[in-house]
């Protein structure tokens, strides 16, 4: 696979969430938002388009102009259907990196990685502690796999399913989820 291609990324941010009581995407971390956060990041790995999926109700918040705005209708369909319309949205990326919206301290770093480490197979994810888990590239090629995952699995069972299609790269430890306000306030 040819690497010097564009490479956009897909922001899960659709989540209802129900353990944080109130829109985590808007939650704050050092006066940014989580989203603002998360796509400051992807756009500084040089990431492009960056597409961030959302509910329907969710305001706006200010993140930068870079970032597009991908409505869910259906959140509770769970991330595998946002992963679809994210993946949608991105007609003409040769590949995708997939983040997550509650993961503000996802480094750089770590794009990076996934970012040289594209080659002969079609997906390449952070491995820490022996698991795989976002942040993780596929490739146009297999985009399609997301028509197969149904609920909040998102690409989990594939690339524990599937290592043949898995380049691991490893990094020291995932970055954090913020799912409960107590997350928020140790982030």
């Amino acid at each position: 696979m040819e690497t010097n291609q564009r490479v956009g990324a897909v922001i899960l941010a659709a989540g209802e969430s129900r353990r944080f009581g109130s829109p985590k995407q808007l939650a704050e971390v050092d006066g940014r938002t989580l989203l603002d956060h998360v796509s400051a990041t992807a756009r500084a790995s040089g990431l492009d388009p960056i597409v961030a999926v959302v509910p329907t109700w969710l305001a706006r918040p200010s993140c930068g102009e870079w970032l597009r705005w991908i409505a869910n209708p259906q959140p509770e369909l769970g991330m595998s259907h946002s992963l679809r319309i994210g993946l949608k949205a991105l007609t003409h990326a040769k590949a995708a990196v997939i983040l997550l919206g509650d993961q503000p301290r996802v480094a750089a770093a770590t794009i990076a990685k996934l970012l040289a480490a594209r080659g002969d197979r079609p997906i390449v994810a952070a491995k820490a502690g022996g698991v795989l888990a976002p942040p993780v590239l596929i490739e146009r090629s297999h985009f399609e796999v997301a028509k197969t995952l149904r609920g909040d699995q998102g690409l989990r069972d594939v690339l524990r399913g599937s290592p043949e299609l898995v380049t691991p790269v490893p990094v020291a430890a995932h970055a954090g989820d913020i799912d409960t306000p107590d997350d928020l306030n140790r982030a």
